[in-house]
């Protein structure tokens, strides 16, 4: 973990000296470093038998938190909605 904060921190570091210079190139390395680690996760779930193999149940339960989530923010988006910018009529 300390590693982790210590790479945050250093990161922190470089973006502030370097702010008034043009980093284009830094956002290209981002999405890059993201296709690596998302193809990477996927290498890890596709050799790992446990996963594969209660593929079904895990999906069926990843459906749910996600419909639960969604429907959870929309609700939220709709009271703030609601409670903030409705004019009252």
């Amino acid at each position: 973990m300390g590693i982790v904060i210590g790479l945050m921190v250093g990161g922190i570091i470089l973006g502030y000296l370097f702010r008034e210079r043009n980093l284009k190139i830094i956002h290209k390395l981002i999405n890059y470093a993201i296709f690596l680690l998302l193809f990477l996760l996927g290498i890890t779930v596709g050799a790992n038998g446990d996963i594969m193999n209660n593929l079904d149940t895990i999906g069926y339960d990843a459906l749910f938190i996600t419909l639960a989530a969604v429907t959870g923010s929309v609700l939220c988006a709709w009271g703030v909605y609601r409670f903030f910018f409705a004019t009252s009529k």
